[in-house]
């Protein structure tokens, strides 16, 4: 009952403001946190560390139906020139974003070298599920705006383009730091290979999917109906099919929905195919955040006040100040440079890879690193739902 009511508040409230739904995550969360106080309990069925395999369940859902529904988002392949800001904020400031709370975590959170690059590897992805609102609008709308445009791809790819961060930390945590041992391995395997994969396999499952549902048959296509549910079994088969290759699912995810939007530029299946995932996601996304805001009592008294510093110094001088650097030279110029510097939303994905990680390698850190990690969901939650909207709004703003 009390998860219901809370629910239904958080997207209720709102509206008595702005109307804007990312304004209800910060409320959802509160809504868990409420719930567990007076639910006796509840607090222990929904502890993700006790529960590691039910977090990275549900994260793993989520995250993969958001990826292809931001795929689907994307009306038309940009130029070369507009996915410069994306390229430079996956290939450079993530990876310094990476290395800096790394070294942080290793010098001042108190945390081994293997926990300290896993907190950094699994806090590095933005997140497709709490940022649609700083996304380009739902297919056919067009008119991709590069502000929007850049957040959108960046947090399509980025999930998958952490993995081998992910990796190489469980790698530490069972080798010790030893890359003359398993350095070429790693970068062989798990970053070229593993990422070549899922692009390739998100490619041609989308190139696949758009001839079943557009071209054959050519008089009777599945676009010609209303089976949304297709969107959801789109995703399940490009990450399904690539994992099984061992490439990285989530980037399938997101490029099968870019490679099907693609493949037919003007059916209005897009929208229904948009639609259902964003259906799915919300329902996820809303049950994943009262259950983050049940767990926070309990792990809260795990929270070392280093951790949770590092985390700030992510979301307000870290990834803002490596993204500002990185898009030096880029299209992107005032206003709309130091938007897409600071709003890089952290949420499921960071549950994901934690639920994943610490599923398999139980480090003594743990307990530690899942309170830190909440801590900077929440806190982003708050900073970036509250304001994110607005922000982008006026960055997008036609000039007078």
């Amino acid at each position: 009952m009390w998860i219901g009511a809370g629910i239904i508040l958080a997207f209720w409230l709102p509206r008595w403001v702005s109307g804007r739904e990312p304004a209800a995550a910060p409320l959802l969360v509160g809504a868990g946190c409420v719930a567990s106080l007076l639910v006796p309990g509840l607090g222990d069925i929904v502890d993700p560390i006790r529960h590691p395999r039910g977090w990275e369940i549900a994260s793993e859902i989520a995250v993969v139906i958001a990826l292809f529904g931001t795929g689907l988002r994307i009306d038309r392949l940009v130029s070369r020139s507009e996915w410069q800001p994306t390229a430079r904020l996956l290939v450079v400031a993530m990876p310094l974003c990476i290395a800096a709370v790394t070294w942080l975590g290793w010098q001042y959170g108190g945390l081994t070298l293997a926990a300290a690059m896993l907190f950094a590897a699994s806090l590095a992805p933005t997140d497709p599920v709490l940022a649609s609102d700083v996304q380009v609008g739902p297919p056919l709308e067009g008119g991709e705006h590069p502000v929007r445009f850049s957040l959108t791809a960046e947090a399509g790819l980025n999930d998958g383009l952490a993995f081998p961060f992910v990796i190489l930390a469980m790698i530490v945590a069972g080798s010790g730091w030893q890359p003359g041992e398993w350095g070429l391995d790693w970068l062989v395997r798990d970053v070229l290979y593993r990422s070549v994969a899922g692009l390739a396999g998100g490619a041609l499952t989308g190139w696949l999917l758009g001839k079943l549902l557009f071209a054959y048959p050519r008089n009777n296509s599945l676009a010609d109906t209303d089976a949304g549910v297709v969107a959801l079994a789109g995703a399940m088969l490009a990450f399904g099919l690539t994992e099984l290759v061992e490439g990285y699912g989530f980037l399938a995810a997101f490029v099968s929905g870019v490679a099907l939007r693609q493949s037919e530029q003007k059916h209005e299946f897009h929208r229904t195919l948009h639609d259902f995932t964003g259906a799915i996601e919300h329902a996820m996304l809303a049950l994943l955040l009262v259950a983050i805001g049940a767990a926070v009592p309990a792990l809260s008294m795990w929270l070392e006040w280093p951790l949770a510093l590092i985390g700030l110094a992510l979301i307000f001088v870290l990834r803002p100040l490596t993204a500002w650097l990185a898009l030096v030279g880029t299209q992107l110029r005032g206003r709309a440079r130091l938007v897409v510097a600071f709003y890089g939303v952290r949420g499921i994905g960071t549950i994901y890879y934690l639920a994943f990680a610490l599923g398999a390698l139980p480090l003594a850190d743990r307990r530690e690193i899942w309170a830190a990690a909440v801590f900077v969901i929440v806190v982003s939650t708050l900073v970036h739902g509250l304001t994110a909207g607005a922000a982008v709004d006026r960055a997008t703003a036609p000039a007078n």
